[in-house]
C-alpha cells in the first residue's frame, strides 16, 4: 500500500513537471515572440520619425527654395512700412535698391529725414540689449522733381522674404526703440525694360554719350565715355569732374580707381544700354566720406566705334 502511494506520488510531481517544463517553454516563446513584436514595434517607431524628418526636411528646403525667388542682380522694388511716420523719401517714389548676391538680399533706402538713426532687424525689445548689432546709416542725397535735393539718411536693410512682412525695429532721436512691420515687394530687375542688345555690337572699343542723375549736382561724369564692348559684356571708362571719389560700388562689388593723379577714374562694368543703372560713389570731399547713388543712362544710339573715328 506504502509502495502504490509512493509510486502514485512520483507520477503526479512527475506530472506536475512535465506541466511546469512545458508550461515555462510556452512562457519562454510568448516572451520571445512579445520580445520580437516589440523590437519590431521599436524599429517602426524608429523609422517613422526619420521618414517624417525626411518630409519636414524637403518640405523646409522646398519652401525656403520657394522663397529665394530672385536670382543674383539689382532690383528696383517696393518698401512699405506699417506707419506714415517711418517711410521712404518722397524723391525715391516709395522704392529701394534691392542687391540679390549669393542668395543673400538687401534694400537700400534712403528715407525722408534724418530722425532715424539706426535699425535692427528684429523685435525692439531685442535691439535694446547690449551686444545687438545695429544696421548704421548712410547719408545719401536725393533729388526731387522739382530740381531741389535733400541729405537724409539711408539704411541697408537684409531682407528675409520678398512680398511677406517681417519685424524692423527703429530708434530715432528720442532715444526709444520702436516695433514696425515692413515689406518688400514687387521688385523689377534694372536694365531688363526697352534695353538695347550689347550682343549685337561687335567686340572693340567705343565712345558713348551718357546721363546721370543723383547727388548734389555738383560732381558729373565725363560724356561722352569710352566703352569695351567682348563677348556681349561691356565695361566703362567713368572721369569724374573730382578728384574726390575714392570707390564706386556697382551691382554690390567695390571698384577702385585706376589712376593716381588728377579726376578720379574708374573702370566699371556696364549691365545694359538705354536703362537708368544705379551706381554709387563715395567721396572724401565732405568731412568725413560717405556713399551718394547716383543713376547712370548710356544711350545707345550715341554709339560710335572709337577705332575708326566715326
Amino acid at each position: 500500500m506504502k509502495a502504490k502511494t509512493l509510486r502514485n506520488k512520483i507520477i503526479i510531481v512527475g506530472g506536475l513537471s512535465a506541466c511546469l517544463l512545458l508550461g515555462g517553454c510556452g512562457a519562454g516563446q510568448a516572451a520571445d515572440a512579445t520580445s520580437a513584436e516589440s523590437t519590431v514595434a521599436a524599429q517602426e517607431s524608429t523609422v517613422t520619425p526619420t521618414e517624417s524628418t525626411e518630409t519636414a526636411e524637403t518640405v523646409s528646403t522646398e519652401t525656403a527654395q520657394d522663397k529665394a525667388q530672385l536670382p543674383d542682380g539689382v532690383y528696383t522694388a517696393e518698401f512699405s512700412t506699417d506707419s506714415s511716420m517711418f517711410h521712404v523719401s518722397e524723391a525715391c517714389d516709395g522704392k529701394g535698391t534691392l542687391t540679390v548676391k549669393d542668395g543673400v538680399m538687401t534694400i537700400h533706402i534712403s528715407l525722408g529725414s534724418k530722425k532715424i538713426l539706426n535699425l535692427y532687424p528684429g523685435l525692439a525689445e531685442d535691439a535694446a540689449k547690449d551686444g545687438a548689432v545695429l544696421l548704421e546709416p548712410t547719408t545719401d542725397t536725393v533729388t526731387y522733381s522739382d530740381g531741389m535735393t535733400e541729405e537724409v539718411y539711408g539704411f541697408d536693410v537684409p531682407v528675409p522674404v520678398i512680398g511677406e512682412e517681417f519685424d524692423l525695429a527703429l530708434i530715432g532721436t528720442k532715444g526709444k526703440w520702436y516695433d514696425h512691420k515692413v515689406k518688400v515687394s514687387d521688385p523689377v530687375a534694372e536694365g531688363t525694360a526697352d534695353t538695347f542688345d550689347l550682343s549685337t555690337v561687335e567686340d572693340g572699343s567705343y565712345t558713348i554719350e551718357l546721363t546721370m542723375e543723383g547727388g548734389s549736382g555738383r560732381a558729373s561724369i565725363q560724356s561722352p565715355a569710352q566703352i569695351t564692348v567682348a563677348d556681349g559684356a561691356a565695361t566703362a571708362i567713368l572721369e569724374w569732374s573730382s578728384p574726390n571719389y575714392d570707390y564706386m560700388l556697382v551691382n554690390g562689388e567695390k571698384y577702385l580707381p585706376v589712376n593716381t593723379e588728377g579726376n578720379s577714374v574708374f573702370e566699371v562694368p556696364v549691365e545694359a544700354l538705354d536703362a537708368p543703372l544705379t551706381m554709387i560713389g563715395d567721396t572724401v570731399a565732405m568731412s568725413t566720406p560717405h556713399e551718394v547713388e547716383y543713376t547712370v543712362t548710356f544711350h545707345s544710339e550715341t554709339l560710335e566705334s572709337a577705332e575708326s573715328g566715326k
